[in-house]
C-alpha cells in the first residue's frame, strides 16, 4: 500500500509540471532559460576546479595525509575521522554540494562508516563565500558589509550543526576504538604513499576520470538548478506560492517578522537565489528581518540543493534523513546568531567606518563583484570547453582504446 501511494504521489507531481508547463509554455521557457544561465554562467565554472583538485587529491592520497593530521581535532568536536577536515573545508571554499561530493567518496573508498558519512553530510555542504558576499550582499542588497555577517552566522551556525551531529549515531558504534591522536608525520606520509601506491590506474587515467566524474555530476546538478527554477515559478503563476505563503503569516506575526517576506521565504525554502532576491525586493524598515530570513534559507540549503545531495548520495548507504534534520538545524541557529552578531559585526562596524573613513575602502568592496564579473564572461566558454573535453575523453575510451 505504501509502495501505491508512493507511486501515485510522484506521478501526480510529475503529471502536474507537465500540465502546467503546456499551459504556461512562455514563462517556463523564461524560467529554464534563468536556470540554465545560474548554471552555465556560475555554477559550473566556479565548482568544477573544487570538483577536479578534490578528486586528484583523494587519488593521490593527500587527503589521507591531511586525515591523519587532522585525527586529533576532528574526532574529538565531530566525531569523524580526520579525513572528513578535507570534506569540511571544500565545502565551505567551494559551496554545496562539494561536500556531499567528497563525503560520497570517501564512503565509496571505505575510509569512513556509514554513520560518519551521515554525520560529514550534515555539516559539510555550506555556501560558499563568493555567493554570499558577491550575489547576495552586493549583488542583491548592494552592500558587501552584510557579506561579513552572513558569512560569520552561516559557518559558525554550520560549526555548530557538526557539534550536535557527533552524538548522531553513537548508540551504534558502542565498542569502536577511536583512531590514534598523536600527530605523526611519518605516520601521515606513508598513508598518503599506500592510498596511491592502491590505485592502479595511471595518471592520464586518473586526470580523465577526475574530469568526467565532475562533469558528471555538474550535469546533473544542473539539470536540478533548472528543474527547480520551472518549477517554483509555475507555482508563482498559478497562485499556489501565494497560498502556501498565506498559512506562514501567523508564525510571521508571533515571531514579529514582517508578513511581507512570507512569500519571499517560502520561495527561498526551494531556491536559494530567487528567494533572496525577492527578499531584497521587499520595501519594508527592517534590515535585520531581511537578513535573518535570508540566513535562514542559507542554512536551509533550498530544496533545489537539497534534491542534488540526494541524488549524490543515492548510490552510497548515506541516508538523507539527517542531512535533512540538519538542515533545520543550520537554519535556526544560523538565524539566532543573525539577530545576536547583527549590531557588533553590521551596525557598529557601520558606524566605525563613517567616522574613520579610510582611503582603499571602495577596492575592498569592488573585488568580488570583479570575480563575479569575470566567472559570469568566462564562465559559458569554460562550461562548452570541459563539455568538449568530457566528450573527446568518452569517445576515445569507448572507439580508441
Amino acid at each position: 500500500m505504501k509502495q501505491i501511494i508512493k507511486t501515485l504521489v510522484l506521478a501526480g507531481i510529475t503529471g502536474f509540471i507537465a500540465f502546467a508547463i503546456l499551459t504556461v509554455p512562455d514563462e517556463a521557457s523564461e524560467a529554464s532559460v534563468r536556470g540554465l544561465n545560474i548554471w552555465w554562467e556560475s555554477v559550473f565554472p566556479t565548482l568544477l576546479p573544487f570538483f577536479i583538485i578534490a578528486e586528484l587529491l583523494i587519488s593521490f592520497g593527500v587527503v589521507n595525509f591531511i586525515g591523519v593530521l587532522c585525527e586529533p581535532i576532528m574526532r574529538p568536536i565531530f566525531n569523524v575521522p580526520g579525513v572528513g577536515s578535507f570534506a569540511w573545508i571544500m565545502g565551505m571554499v567551494s559551496g554545496y554540494p562539494t561536500g556531499a561530493k567528497i563525503s560520497v567518496h570517501l564512503r565509496e573508498e571505505k575510509q569512513i562508516t556509514q554513520i560518519e558519512a551521515e554525520r560529514l553530510v550534515a555539516f559539510t555542504n555550506a555556501s560558499s563565500p563568493l555567493f554570499i558576499i558577491g550575489v547576495i550582499a552586493g549583488g542583491l542588497f548592494n552592500d558587501l558589509k552584510l557579506g561579513i555577517l552572513l558569512i560569520a552566522c552561516h559557518y559558525i551556525g554550520n560549526t555548530f550543526v557538526g557539534i550536535c551531529m557527533r552524538f548522531y549515531g553513537r548508540s551504534k558504534e558502542k565498542g569502536k576504538k577511536p583512531a590514534g591522536n598523536k600527530v605523526s608525520l611519518t605516520r601521515a606520509f606513508k598513508e598518503m604513499h599506500r592510498t596511491r601506491l592502491n590505485d592502479p590506474r595511471p595518471f592520464g587515467q586518473v586526470m580523465g576520470d577526475a574530469v568526467l566524474n565532475s562533469v558528471k555530476t555538474l550535469v546533473m546538478v544542473g539539470g536540478f538548478i533548472i528543474l527547480f527554477s520551472v518549477f517554483t515559478k509555475l507555482l508563482y503563476i498559478l497562485g499556489i506560492s501565494p497560498i502556501i505563503a498565506n498559512s506562514f503569516h501567523f508564525v510571521f506575526h508571533a515571531i514579529s517578522l514582517p508578513v511581507e517576506l512570507a512569500l519571499p521565504f517560502l520561495s527561498g525554502l526551494f531556491e536559494i537565489t530567487l528567494g533572496s532576491q525577492m527578499i531584497s525586493q521587499t520595501f519594508i524598515d527592517s534590515l535585520l528581518a531581511q537578513m535573518v530570513i535570508v540566513s535562514f534559507i542559507l542554512g536551509f540549503h533550498g530544496l533545489s540543493v537539497q534534491a542534488q545531495v540526494s541524488s549524490i548520495i543515492a548510490r552510497t548507504d548515506i541516508r538523507f534523513a539527517p542531512y535533512f534534520f540538519a538542515r533545520f538545524l543550520h537554519a535556526f541557529f544560523a538565524s539566532i546568531l543573525t539577530i545576536i552578531l547583527y549590531k557588533p559585526l553590521y551596525v557598529n562596524r557601520e558606524a566605525f567606518e563613517l567616522e574613520s573613513i579610510p582611503v582603499s575602502e571602495g577596492a575592498d568592496q569592488t573585488i568580488w563583484v570583479s570575480i563575479l564579473d569575470i566567472i559570469k564572461h568566462a564562465g559559458p566558454f569554460i562550461t562548452i570547453l570541459f563539455l568538449a573535453i568530457s566528450v573527446l575523453i568518452l569517445y576515445r575510451r569507448r572507439f580508441i582504446n
